[in-house]
């Protein structure tokens, strides 16, 4: 009896004191949890000083260089060069009338002076500066000496290519990438790196790294993204010539904001060698500038000898100036909602407008519409670019801060499935199709729904063509999102990407050219605005546009994939005939 009750009291011990050591280890477990996470930050804080110190000491190291050649060289006359167009300044440039140096410390002067209003710029690559001296041996080059800027996820040798990830940093590229050797082989400067949201999936321009990038034209509204600091620096006078890349609207966003010209080229027809990119919602490198013969001179330029040698799997496919020029007329098509998220009344009145001068100068407009809008965009564009259910890009992020900007639309992708699926579930009635945590419930889980993917992207490629074609149309007018917006909308509000995201799907060329401002009656419209839907996402979407009166109003021109230049065309008949329309 006496060893039955020792034998209960040893295990009643033994019980407890597994329950204890259980706890400590549970509390130990999470100090280190913790300890790593704190360590984690420190690191990653460490990483974005070091980052900061780079493009502050890039700044100084600038400011110094273009003071001493102000004292050396007094009457160069850097207001005239600013003045000049990309066509102008390349012909002047050609005849002797301006030399390289002129050019190239007239827009970091400039261009010093934009970023300290915009915070635009992540570094002034100083080794421009030596370039300089070896840039006459690429005399004969189209863009001999033009100071060019460059998006930061452009790899350029000895700098980090960040995309605005801390994870990202302390890593410097071994060499440049294509276009950038391409650039400088065609006597191009490459002189300025420019801002970006964090993980380019976002259309602000903010990063935990280099910050908040403000709009040129009111500073209370966002550039635009992901090429925001692209989009910031010209808009602002810093360039006249730019790089950006584009996988949702990531150049027509940022010009459409910004009151420039962006163009998205055929999805493969510029490299994409070292630059980030996707598969199933192809990205696609393309110029942005103040003016579509800027564009057409940039994609002129790249689409040359070198580049088809330096990266094979591009086509061999050089600028056809013949059609760029063209003077026929066209069959257009056009829309000004997608059925998807109704226009704001300034995107939808440029559309009109537009179409209006294209009807008098002899075109033919013909009524348009997307296909299949409520499918396409949860069940093929979501899923093409959220394919893992988010998990790449929550990598990315581990062990960093969250940007604000990102902040509301990263929140949802870490959410257990179960939760994810109740969540949409109990949305499900209130909301648009546009539904990001249903989507993100059907991951692409195994390769033959991968190939499935593949294969129903296809069908919607060739069922668009057909549909394009039973119009008889040769390129499309449609809007694209504006004006800017508020801060810390882009984060919650994806369902206006459906304007622009849709042609990288496709793979469409598409460009954005400036029109028109936004005006009173615009705002006194936007007051009854209620949206395709009337859900939240529309509510979102008029609290962002709104206060936009003066801010840059834009169209986008689409054409058929491979034909680039039919599309650069249409976007430059739609400037000549707006600015006519203006005299």
């Amino acid at each position: 009896m006496q060893n039955t009750e020792l034998f209960i009291k040893r295990v009643k011990m033994d019980k407890w004191t597994a329950a204890l050591l259980t706890g400590v280890a549970c509390i130990v477990g999470y100090l280190v949890v913790w300890v790593k996470k704190i360590n984690s930050l420190r690191q990653a804080e460490e990483k974005i000083q070091r980052a900061r110190n780079r493009r502050d000491e890039s700044l100084q190291h600038a400011e110094q260089a273009v003071l001493r050649y102000k004292q050396s060289h007094p009457t160069t006359d850097s207001a005239f060069i600013l003045t000049l167009s990309l066509s102008e300044l390349t012909q002047q440039l050609n005849e002797g009338l301006l030399h390289p140096e002129d050019v190239l410390y007239s827009y970091m002067e400039k261009t010093l002076a934009v970023n300290q209003k915009l915070n635009c710029c992540t570094e002034i690559l100083l080794e421009s500066l030596d370039q300089l001296t070896t840039v006459g041996s690429n005399k004969d080059g189209l863009l001999y000496g033009v100071p060019v800027s460059v998006k930061e996820n452009i790899t350029f040798k000895n700098h980090d290519c960040s995309c605005g990830v801390v994870i990202n940093l302390d890593q410097p590229a071994e060499k440049d990438s294509v276009l950038v050797q391409v650039l400088k082989k065609q006597g191009a400067i490459p002189f300025v790196r420019t801002n970006l949201p964090q993980a380019l999936l976002n259309y602000d321009c903010s990063n935990p790294i280099y910050g908040q990038t403000v709009n040129p034209h009111n500073p209370q509204k966002t550039s635009g993204g992901s090429s925001g600091g692209e989009g910031a620096l010209i808009g602002g006078g810093g360039s006249l010539l730019g790089i950006g890349t584009d996988i949702g609207g990531s150049i027509r966003i940022p010009a459409s904001f910004c009151g420039i010209c962006g163009f998205k080229p055929t999805a493969g027809r510029l490299s994409h060698c070292f630059i980030f990119r996707m598969k199933l919602v192809p990205s696609s490198p393309g110029p942005m500038a103040r003016d579509v013969d800027s564009l057409a001179l940039c994609m002129q330029a790249l689409l040359c000898d070198h580049m088809f040698s330096l990266d094979p799997t591009v086509p061999p496919l050089p600028f056809n100036m013949e059609i760029y020029r063209s003077s026929r007329p066209l069959r257009i098509g056009y829309l000004e909602s997608d059925g998807y998220t109704h226009p704001s009344p300034s995107m939808a009145r440029g559309v009109r407008e537009v179409k209006a001068l294209l009807e008098q100068a002899g075109h033919t407009l013909v009524p348009y519409c997307p296909l299949k809008m409520d499918q396409t965009i949860p069940e093929l564009l979501i899923k093409g670019v959220f394919a893992d259910g988010a998990t790449t890009l929550l990598q990315k992020l581990e062990g960093g801060p969250v940007d604000p900007c990102l902040e509301p639309q990263v929140f949802p992708y870490g959410f257990p499935k179960w939760l994810k699926k109740t969540i949409s579930f109990l949305l499900k009635p209130v909301v648009s199709p546009w539904n990001c945590i249903q989507t993100f419930c059907f991951i692409l889980r195994s390769v033959p729904e991968l190939w499935k993917q593949h294969a129903a992207v296809e069908d919607y490629i060739q069922e668009t063509i057909a549909h394009w074609r039973s119009c008889n149309i040769d390129v499309l007018l449609c809007p694209v999102i504006g004006p800017a917006y508020n801060f810390l909308y882009c984060g919650k509000l994806s369902t206006a990407v459906s304007y622009t995201i849709l042609y990288n799907l496709l793979t469409f060329p598409a460009g954005v050219v400036t029109v028109s401002t936004v005006t009173t009656k615009d705002e006194e419209e936007l007051k009854h605005y209620k949206g395709c839907y009337q859900d939240m996402w529309d509510k979102l979407f008029k609290e962002a546009v709104s206060g936009g009166e003066g801010l840059p109003v834009a169209v986008q021109c689409v054409a058929l994939p491979w034909q680039d230049e039919l599309c650069l065309r249409f976007m430059k008949e739609v400037e000549q005939l707006v600015k006519e329309s203006k005299k």
